[in-house]
């Protein structure tokens, strides 16, 4: 029941307009050639921004027990891509948003929040988003 209210909270509190950037960033990244690749992580990571609370972002080598191309040096070069093609404007939006909430105290956590979700932003690939439960893949 906590979650849900924080996860509602978050949703006031900068949650959703986060979460539109990150589908509108993958809805960019599907139109181009070169963004497809990031396009299906931007909607996972959206759904992510929407509803936090009880989820978590890992790298994928923890979830699965191996290596791939993306938490390798390829995941690398892609999160320099990453970065330079829309990583940079998301971390942004989630910083603002992080600076709006740090005005009020109920705001802080979602401040912090923000700022975690914002060094997701900057180099995503890699990253799975888990269940803190179960620890199994959320979406």
């Amino acid at each position: 029941m906590l979650r849900f209210l924080l996860n509602i909270l978050w949703v006031v509190l900068g949650g959703f307009w986060m979460a539109v950037g990150w589908w509108v960033a993958g809805i960019i990244m599907a139109v181009t050639i070169i963004g497809l690749p990031w396009a299906r992580s931007c909607f996972v990571i959206g759904m992510f921004t929407l509803w936090p609370f009880g989820h978590t972002a890992v790298d994928r080598s923890l979830v699965t027990g191996r290596e791939d191309w993306g938490t390798g040096s390829l995941g690398c070069l892609g999160n320099v891509i990453w970065f330079v093609l829309a990583g940079w404007w998301l971390a942004i939006g989630h910083v603002l948003s992080a600076l709006a909430n740090f005005i009020t105290i109920i705001g802080i956590p979602f401040g912090v929040q923000h700022l975690k979700f914002a060094l997701i932003a900057l180099a995503p690939i890699g990253k799975t988003i888990v269940d803190k439960d179960t620890g199994r893949p959320a979406w």
